[in-house]
């Protein structure tokens, strides 16, 4: 039977149609492959820190305080005080490094309160995280993940080919295109590059180097580095302040930007890392900043108070990592039973009778 090409990839049934069947969807052998290679990137993942002196560490996911702002938390009552589902490990690796651990990486639930209704977004998803300690530069941590990194993608390739052709039979792809050596381009030369290319902001303004990108730049951008390096997988350095959480060390030579890095493949940001303050009155001036009591997080500064090494650490997006490897082009996809804004809907009232004992006759 000739298949139909939809929305670039050889499909007959709609993604909507597909996730409310999600059981016998599961059933096919290209969401078997898929799942497949999600347990292979973490398989992966894991030897590859493990080779290099990491242990795995597994933290809570209820506290007490929320990570980066309370805008984006799920709140809930905790035997009638106030606690949060974990917006990320974050806390827990830094108190880690505190801890004199060194080196830690987790794969663990993340949460996410955002009502984003995308392709790309998920409220509960499964991160890929590191932490470390650095002897003198961030980009220790940079280099770490990137091999890493690299080395998931060659594996996947190389190793599970057969699931990944099962997978393209469905969803039409090229591999990801690697470069020899991974750019990394700094965030302001990324902006340039933008602007150079002729490409403007949605009110057709120049994208500004003082702000984050939006998706839209990121994937122009993501086109713009193709042409000029060759390669679908690359790293942009040194994001200005306002795109940061708190806990991000500024760069000491330009205070207007950070010590951070995201690493992007297919134009969308898979990674987000950089180094962490470790000065507990910085922590506590920039938690004032952004309307955090520290207060609410003394356990987190005390480990600080008694000093920490200077250490960076990043997160993966594991479903989102998967969806642009395979190019599956939504990342409910990627996700066993998926959890977005729209999941748990109402469900319409159902006149039951009110006790199996109940009368037969009178109505409920």
């Amino acid at each position: 039977e000739e298949e139909e090409r939809v929305e670039g990839r050889y499909s007959h049934i709609s993604d909507r149609t597909r996730l409310s069947n999600r059981i016998l969807d599961l059933r096919t052998g290209t969401a078997q492959a898929i799942f497949r290679l999600q347990s292979a990137i973490g398989n992966l993942w894991r030897a590859a820190l493990d080779e290099r002196g990491f242990i795995e560490i597994h933290s809570p996911k209820l506290q007490g305080s929320a990570t980066e702002s309370g805008a984006s938390v799920f709140e809930l009552n905790y035997f009638g005080r106030p606690a949060f589902l974990a917006q990320s490990p974050q806390l827990a690796k830094q108190m880690a490094i505190a801890s004199d651990f060194e080196r830690v990486y987790e794969i663990g639930a993340v949460f996410r309160a955002e009502n984003s209704n995308t392709h790309r977004h998920l409220t509960e998803y499964t991160g890929l995280d590191l932490e470390m300690a650095i002897e003198e530069h961030y980009h220790e941590m940079l280099e770490t993940i990137d091999a890493v990194l690299r080395h998931i993608i060659t594996g996947v390739y190389s190793k599970y080919r057969g699931e990944v052709e099962a997978v393209k039979h469905q969803f039409p792809s090229d591999d990801v295109v690697l470069a020899e050596k991974t750019p990394v381009i700094p965030f302001r030369e990324a902006v340039e590059l933008l602007n150079a290319s002729g490409w403007r902001s949605e009110d057709g303004e120049l994208v500004s180097a003082d702000e984050d990108l939006h998706t839209r730049d990121e994937i122009r951008l993501g086109e713009l580095v193709k042409e000029k390096y060759g390669t679908d997988y690359y790293i942009i350095d040194k994001f200005p302040v306002s795109a940061r959480p708190f806990y991000t060390m500024p760069d000491p030579n330009n205070p207007g930007y950070t010590n951070s890095f995201d690493m992007f493949v297919r134009g969308q940001e898979i990674v987000s890392g950089g180094q962490r303050i470790h000065d507990p009155k910085m922590l506590e001036d920039n938690m004032k900043n952004v309307g955090i009591n520290p207060s609410d997080m003394d356990d987190y500064l005390e480990g600080f108070r008694w000093g920490a090494p200077p250490h960076a650490g990043a997160g993966v997006g594991l479903e989102r990592f998967l969806m642009l490897l395979l190019k599956l082009g939504n990342i409910r996809l990627a996700s066993l039973f998926h959890r977005d804004p729209k999941s748990f809907p109402p469900k319409p009232a159902v006149l039951q009778l009110r006790h199996p004992q109940s009368s037969t006759i009178e109505p409920p």
